[in-house]
């Protein structure tokens, strides 16, 4: 039976000669297998920085935002304070035509039915026109209340023909032309019925007879030769 050599054991290798012997930390570096890189590089005690300690990072303080930007209510919009409502001028009063017609006391009737009839000519309806008498009543006037004082001042309120009346009417009544007869009575009344024409009046005084301001002076309104 043949006899075989023993192998021989295989050890770990040793240095050579003039090689100084691993320290034990080398030999347990080359024993632990890499776990990261190929190449494991061992710092130095001297170039090694001390790990840090356990604990929060310390952090830089933040700069506050500046002022004008931080977030805020809105201001409310300063709303003008109110001021005194402007003063709107008063309506100016209706101005009135006056015209003059000179004629005596015996003339003023005659005058007046001329001056009715030129009105009308002129395109004046008949319900525009006011006959006011000073001295006594208008012929025309006395044939109307012939018929009953009813049928009279119907007529008046009707408002479609020439109206004659004596200058004391006390009725509220306002038509665009007045003819004012001063057929007598006294400077006076002539005066106060003058006025009292002109607030029956809205656009035109005919004054036949010496009543008012003379002809084509100018009157508390307006006047007109």
């Amino acid at each position: 039976m043949p006899v075989f050599p023993e192998e021989p054991e295989i050890h770990e290798s040793l240095p050579g000669p003039g090689v100084p012997f691993p320290r034990e930390s080398d030999a347990q570096a080359l024993r632990t297998p890499a776990t990261g890189s190929a190449t494991t590089s061992v710092p130095s005690a001297a170039g090694a920085a001390p790990a840090p300690g356990p604990g929060p990072r310390p952090t830089a303080p933040r700069p506050a935002p500046p002022r004008a930007a931080r977030p805020g209510p809105p201001r409310p919009a300063q709303t003008p304070k109110p001021g005194p409502a402007p003063r709107r001028p008063a309506p100016a009063a209706p101005r009135v035509a006056v015209q003059h017609v000179a004629a005596t006391a015996a003339e003023a009737l005659e005058r007046a039915d001329e001056a009715v009839d030129r009105l009308l000519d002129s395109g004046r309806s008949p319900g525009e026109i006011l006959v006011l008498t000073v001295g006594g009543a208008h012929p025309w006037q006395q044939h109307e209340l012939s018929f009953g004082e009813e049928r009279y001042w119907a007529q008046l309120t009707e408002g479609g023909d020439v109206f004659y009346a004596e200058a004391g009417l006390t009725r509220p009544v306002r038509r665009e032309v007045v003819v004012l007869v001063v057929n007598g009575g006294s400077a006076d009344r002539a005066a106060q019925t003058y006025t009292k024409a002109l607030g029956h009046a809205a656009a035109l005084l005919v004054v036949c007879g010496d009543a008012g301001p003379a002809a084509g002076a100018p009157t508390g309104r307006s006047a007109s030769a």
